[in-house]
């Protein structure tokens, strides 16, 4: 089997899942968010197109949209806030001696004055970007964020990327050019994701060319 089977085709394996489980599938649902949001180990696991699939299904009744966006919703929520209490936990340990080129005080201090600066900014766009989704909210613990700006932001980016994501399905995930060409789509919805992270770059790129050259 492909691996990559379960990504491109996640709308059968889905349907299968929901079939087989039920209701429980909500279970399913929460724990893969939370886990890919969390955990920092897991950022292979599916974000955007899970949410797209799920809202597809739901448009045809195997699940109900609402109690949908609601469980996901708080997966993303609870799973940053787990993510960045681990980053604060563990980060100034691993942090407290130089322990050669990965981990060195220096880049927790250069990070603690990121997030003070582009914080609220980095975990909103980070929902919306793949692996870089897991990585911030630790990142943003081990920096020492100020929590409440975190958890604001954290709440608006949940909220935002489960809503896009889940009704875009909803609303479009059974059309028949979309059903026939799903695999397509799931590339595309990555592709996309991945397009705030490299506006991003490519404004700052220019914006020090233009400063440089003044």
């Amino acid at each position: 089997m492909n691996p990559l089977d379960p990504i491109l085709h996640l709308d059968k394996y889905l349907a299968a899942i929901i079939s087989a489980f039920g209701g429980w599938t909500y279970v399913f649902l929460f724990l893969i968010i939370f886990l890919e949001t969390g955990v920092v180990i897991f950022p292979f696991l599916p974000g955007d197109s899970l949410l797209f699939a799920a809202g597809a299904l739901a448009a045809i009744g195997t699940l109900d949209v609402w109690i949908l966006w609601v469980i996901l919703v708080l997966a993303a929520v609870f799973g940053d806030t787990l993510n960045y209490w681990i980053g604060a936990k563990v980060g100034p340990q691993v942090f407290k001696k130089d322990y050669g080129i990965f981990f060195r005080r220096e880049y927790l201090t250069k990070t603690n004055a990121y997030f003070n600066s582009y914080g609220k900014k980095t975990i909103i766009l980070a929902r919306f970007i793949p692996i870089v989704r897991t990585f911030a909210p630790f990142v943003a613990g081990i920096g020492n964020m100020n929590y409440a700006k975190f958890l604001v932001y954290n709440i608006i980016g949940a909220l935002l990327w489960v809503t896009i994501f889940v009704f875009g399905g909803y609303y479009f995930g059974n059309l028949p050019f979309i059903k026939n060409n799903f695999g397509i789509v799931i590339v595309a919805i990555i592709v996309v994701s991945l397009l705030p992270i490299v506006c991003e770059i490519m404004y700052h790129k220019l914006w020090k060319k233009d400063v440089v050259a003044k």
